[in-house]
């Protein structure tokens, strides 16, 4: 495991957050729920774990600005460093009873993301990465799936909220994936979905019209854990594009081939 001071700091302020999301998910049908947007809600429980992550990270850094999912950016003096904070990806999920959701923590500096958590606290998953050191899975070093023929791999995908991003788009798209993969999921936690690929349990992923705070984490893991993230367009930094396209160097090669096929089509 990474024991730097800036992964200390990242580490215990998702763990502050973890305690009132595990209470939460245990009275799921209790929770006060208020409608955000089309198909996109927010819990109590997203408030207070946002609120709590926004407290540990300010008292710990206190110049540095944030990019938050509930209450937007606060801007700090330090203009070079960035906190993209979600803290509950898998908000569907999470009020639906399904055990599938994350806190996830990026850091950017001065344009480059250095270091990521991404902690699953239903399975108890702690995902971290920092800039060279390197990506772990609790205390397990992390390596991309060494697949090479897409045929065999188990790629993910994710769907655009109603209103936003172009579902015609993702469908074509899907269906040149599934054309030729061994097998395609969606399971609505982009965060983790990216965590699975520099673990190797998928072996490729992509999704469009994301957040940044959704996604940040999700790419330092990656590429700590020597695979490749680009937007889904094959740009070279995926945050300003808000899309992400990732694998080992042959599958997100091949992938990147398939969107661009049905892109020109």
């Amino acid at each position: 495991m990474i024991s730097s001071p800036l992964m200390t700091v990242m580490v215990d302020a998702v763990r502050k957050a973890t305690r009132g999301l595990r209470r939460d998910f245990g009275e799921v049908e209790n929770l006060q729920v208020s409608r955000k947007g089309p198909g996109d809600f927010v819990s109590a429980a997203d408030r207070k774990a946002e609120e709590t992550l926004r407290d540990a990270l300010m008292k710990a850094r206190p110049g540095y600005s944030l990019v938050l999912e509930e209450n937007g950016i606060i801007e700090g003096t330090d203009k070079s460093h960035t906190w993209h904070v979600d803290p509950l990806d898998g908000t569907s999920n999470f009020l639906h009873g399904v055990p599938h959701f994350a806190i996830s923590v990026g850091l950017e500096r001065e344009g480059q993301i250095v270091a990521g958590v991404i902690f699953d606290p239903i399975k108890d998953e702690l995902f971290v990465a920092e800039r060279g050191k390197g990506a772990y899975l609790n205390n397990r070093r992390l390596r991309v799936s060494g697949r090479q023929d897409m045929a065999d791999a188990l790629v993910g995908y994710g769907t655009p909220y109603l209103g936003r991003g172009s579902h015609p788009r993702l469908l074509r798209e899907l269906g040149a994936v599934m054309a030729v993969a061994g097998g395609t999921r969606r399971m609505g936690s982009a965060a983790l979905d990216l965590a699975y690929v520099a673990c190797g349990r998928l072996d490729g992923y992509w999704e469009r019209d994301l957040q940044t705070y959704d996604f940040a984490a999700g790419v330092i893991l990656v590429r700590e854990a020597g695979g490749y993230v680009t937007s889904a367009d094959g740009a070279a930094e995926p945050l300003a594009a808000r899309s992400v396209a990732s694998g080992n160097e042959v599958l997100h090669r091949e992938l990147l081939a398939l969107l661009k096929k049905v892109q020109a089509a």
